[in-house]
């Protein structure tokens, strides 16, 4: 598939895309199924071994002549950064970051092996093939196909092979961030996961969501204390009864509609490509915006599920621990809840959850990270949606907010805005999302493969 790529307006330039050819196809499948093929289980809490695949990735980047760094907070929790220099030594830098754990699979519940890296039907099965190794092959694989035939990105392209995303960062990106800053120098904008993927509303329609904006993350312990009794006694200091009410009212609350300008950005878009009128954004009636919100969601169909999940915060109770025998009340309770707040609403987040536990419980953050949001009319973006465009003629391209989180929180704390972009043109029926952490994680070749042209264009345009 050798292209001739005329990049974006801006620059005058064109770029030669023929170093994307059957090597390159060849190696973006055999480097996806290798790096799932080394288990880089990240268990939580410390547990977790990138180094295998770690190496495998320093590997293939000192074999194509770019020098790979690699740095340990502890023994196995391996990242590699690396630079490929720039036409342009006045440009600002851009990072190109992807994470190397993986959640834990449990093979008894797999059609095939999830650490066996098996192509079959021209689809790549395993963990992490979507989630995110597939896009580390791709990024790999361009980068190699440059250094082979010699082509030179107009800024600095850093590299960023991460550990432990799937838990806090802490011997990953974070570790990166606070130890080893320099590696970033002049870095401004980057690009990671969960974005330019395709998304099938089930009309004939492809969108692809480019990730402008994360919620924030805010994990939560609640402790509810009591007096300790006989189970058979009644007694209305009961910290499991305090505990289960904060824990039912926090479930059943409705978040009001909180739109940053992502979601703004995406709710109009959205409404515009299926010709549906657009409520008042501004209303300064919360239940007059939250009524218009959630018909223009309705009238969306499919396509709402890409914005719906954050039109607020949320707070979903996950865990919950108490007591050690039946006939004995516990002096105290504990529960966990998974909190996600949209950018400005920290405030409103944490008044609710105050109210929410009422005086009986008592909560905590236990992990807490920032909101992010990035500029959907600024040409990077727009950039990023040509070459999406430049692949696909008929993709709808539209800003999206992601309810969870990525590294990107990292490396924004260097200054660095994140956009999710990691490009996979999936056919119908597939449903990428329930990929993320589940049962039978697959990705086809085709997706790849178009992925590593999208990427190449991307990164040589921006």
């Amino acid at each position: 598939m050798a292209d001739r790529i005329a990049s974006a307006g801006m620059t005058g330039a064109r770029v030669d895309a023929r170093h994307i050819d059957d090597r390159a196809d060849d190696e973006v499948v055999r480097f996806t199924a290798d790096l799932i093929r080394h288990d880089t289980t990240n268990r939580g809490g410390g547990d977790g071994v990138e180094r295998p695949a770690a190496e495998y990735v320093a590997a293939a980047l000192a074999d194509a002549g770019i020098e790979p760094v690699i740095v340990e907070k502890a023994t196995g929790r391996t990242n590699v950064v690396a630079r490929v220099a720039g036409t342009d030594p006045g440009a600002d830098a851009l990072l190109v970051h992807g994470h190397l754990d993986v959640v834990p699979a449990d093979a008894s519940e797999w059609s095939v092996p999830p650490f066996a890296g098996e192509v079959v039907d021209d689809v790549v099965w395993g963990r992490g093939a979507v989630d995110m190794k597939g896009s580390d092959a791709m990024v790999l694989t361009v980068v190699r196909a440059w250094a082979r035939a010699g082509v030179r990105p107009r800024r600095d392209i850093v590299l960023a092979f991460t550990a432990d995303e799937e838990d806090s960062a802490e011997f990953g990106a974070g570790h990166l961030v606070r130890h080893r800053p320099e590696l970033f120098e002049g870095c401004t904008e980057a690009i990671g996961e969960s974005g330019a993927y395709t998304y099938h509303p089930g009309d004939g329609r492809r969108i692809y969501p480019v990730g402008a904006g994360e919620r924030g993350t805010s994990w939560l312990a609640l402790t509810a204390r009591g007096r300790a009794g006989h189970g058979s006694k009644i007694n209305r200091e009961n910290a499991v009864t305090r505990l289960s009410a904060a824990v039912t009212r926090i479930g059943e609350h409705t978040w009001p509609v909180r739109l940053s300008p992502t979601v703004r950005a995406a709710l109009t878009e959205l409404a515009a490509l299926y010709g549906q009128p657009l409520p008042d954004l501004d209303a300064p009636d919360p239940d007059e915006l939250a009524r218009g919100v959630e018909e223009l969601l309705d009238r969306l169909g499919s396509a709402a599920a890409l914005v719906a999940g954050t039109v607020r915060n949320s707070a979903n109770p996950t865990m919950l621990d108490a007591g050690y025998k039946v006939n004995v009340i516990p002096g105290s309770a504990t529960a966990h809840v998974d909190g996600r707040v949209l950018p400005g609403g920290d405030e409103e987040f944490t008044t609710t959850l105050d109210r929410l536990t009422g005086p009986d419980v008592d909560w905590e953050y236990v992990h807490h990270e920032i909101p992010l949001q990035a500029p959907v009319d600024a040409p990077t973006f727009h950039l990023l949606r040509d070459a999406l465009r430049h692949f696909d003629a008929d993709a709808h391209v539209v800003p999206y907010c992601m309810t969870g989180g990525t590294d990107a929180k990292q490396f924004s704390r260097l200054g660095v805005t994140g956009y999710g972009f990691m490009p996979l043109r999936l056919p119908e029926g597939f449903d990428y999302q329930a990929m993320f952490h589940g049962v039978d994680e697959r990705v086809p070749v085709s997706a790849l493969r178009f992925g590593i042209r999208v990427l190449d264009r991307a990164l040589l345009t921006l």
